[in-house]
């Protein structure tokens, strides 16, 4: 019979009282459990180093390493029964191994505490991660790349305000993302250099009396050194934080190109077609088409961004080495790795699957003035007006052309002559959106030549 008086305090959800909270509370291995392999591969590596500096037997050695094998081929095979008992993947993992090889299970964990074996484990994790945000990032670069190749002399409008603002060819906008994409495998890149320092072997937070090999261990475990300092080893998890910031970042990239593919898929834009792959009709109209996929990568950006402020507030108060509030950090980065990896999967879909519709994309190009800033150019240029004045001239022009209900190449020369007498035939060659891509020849302009060096370029770095 429950004691109710003891219980009280703890509402009707547990039925055993404290006890169970207790345990409900503390166990991790509801998720940490994810962290198997790299748990497993991390006690190899300890083990085989222990018997290498002759504080464990070589027989003890390999007969840990069997079992840990053993354990591992249950855990992948769905085999293995996971303990809250046990509370986290690490003594569920210790447990498992005595009841296989008995007493030498006891001797893998000499040398090290939970603190660094946690720590080892979740950088492992990381690091997979960000292997894996590497490819992704590769695999929608290539996809845009090809989409810039192919189009890299199709004009479109180019916007700001998302007002039309000067043509461009959908080459340059694809290459603009390329861009964007770049930087994040270069943080990518970065995150991972600098975080692959070994916690293992700073043990609880001051080291260990035992004759270890942190050097060998950390090289067993493709780390580049073991980390400096056992305080910081065990009480750091930079490496997540930066982990969410990049993702952060990077998922502001794919919202935004999200946010683009849903208006350009419109059938008031009808910029592109995205492939039935990724895309959803409507239960009740038949005509739709929806851009679902688009619309929830923009919409998972939030939880990533939602994980990196989450584990910020978690780390913000704690003072060194270990508290427990940091068993809180690891569900963040699962659920953000898993969606940003997903939403990179699928905008790399979408990217090679989508379809440009040329068409739209020209016919849209010389609308609303777009070629406004050309015509000012020109009567800098060939006239020799100051740009102020040549904006004003230019500004007089577009007025007149919407009181007339045209384009600027559809005045006439006397209309033009009206506003400013040494306008010449001459202008109307700058004011067709082809001649305008093709006029910005700068570095990283829009002309086709440019945009093709920055193809060849890309393609030659990824």
């Amino acid at each position: 019979m429950t004691d109710q008086s003891s219980n009280q305090m703890w509402g009707g959800r547990f039925a055993a009282g404290p006890d169970a909270i207790m345990e409900a509370i503390n166990a991790s291995i509801g998720f940490d459990q994810r962290m198997a392999a790299q748990d497993i591969a991390g006690s190899r590596a300890h083990a085989a180093m222990l018997a290498a500096t002759g504080v464990i037997s070589d027989s003890d050695a390999e007969v840990i390493r069997e079992g840990l094998l053993t354990v591992l081929s249950e855990i992948q095979n769905g085999e293995f029964q996971f303990s809250t008992a046990l509370e986290d993947i690490h003594m569920n993992v210790e447990a498992r191994l005595k009841e296989i090889i008995g007493e030498p299970a006891g001797r893998l964990h000499t040398g090290r505490s939970r603190n660094d074996q946690v720590a080892t484990d979740f950088k492992l994790w990381v690091r997979d991660q960000l292997d894996a945000a590497e490819n992704g990032l590769l695999a929608l670069i290539r996809a845009l790349l090809a989409q810039a190749e192919a189009g890299a002399d199709w004009v479109m409008p180019g916007f700001t305000h998302l007002q039309t603002a000067q043509p461009v060819t959908w080459g340059h906008h694809m290459m603009a993302y390329v861009e964007m994409f770049g930087r994040d495998l270069s943080r990518v890149r970065d995150a991972r250099a600098r975080m692959n320092e070994s916690p293992l072997g700073a043990a609880a937070l001051a080291g260990t009396s035992f004759p270890i090999d942190r050097h060998m261990t950390a090289e067993a475990l493709g780390f580049d050194r073991p980390a400096a300092n056992s305080l910081d080893a065990v009480s750091d998890r930079d490496f997540a934080l930066e982990f969410l910031s990049v993702a952060s970042i990077c998922a502001v990239h794919l919202s935004r190109f999200a946010e683009e593919l849903v208006i350009w898929s419109s059938a008031q834009f009808r910029f592109v077609t995205l492939s039935d792959r990724f895309s959803t009709g409507s239960s009740i109209m038949p005509q739709k088409k929806n851009p679902d996929a688009a619309e929830l990568i923009r919409a998972k950006v939030g939880r990533i961004f939602g994980a990196n402020t989450a584990l910020m507030m978690v780390m913000k108060g704690l003072p060194l080495a270990y508290s427990k509030d940091m068993q809180e950090d690891k569900e963040q980065v699962f659920d953000a790795a898993d969606n940003w990896m997903l939403a990179l999967a699928a905008m790399e879909g979408m990217v090679k699957d989508m379809t440009a519709n040329r068409d739209s994309l020209a016919a849209a190009a010389g609308s609303g003035f777009s070629t406004a800033t050309d015509l000012a150019d020109w009567l800098v240029r060939v006239l020799g007006l100051p740009f102020r004045d040549a904006h004003h001239v230019t500004g007089s022009l577009v007025a007149m052309a919407e009181k007339k209900g045209c384009d600027l190449p559809d005045l006439t020369l006397d209309d033009m002559q009206s506003v400013h007498a040494e306008i010449t035939n001459d202008v109307y060659s700058v004011l067709g959106v082809e001649n305008s891509v093709n006029s910005r020849q700068s570095y990283g302009g829009t002309a086709p030549d440019q945009v093709r060096a920055q193809v060849e370029r890309w393609k030659a770095m990824v």
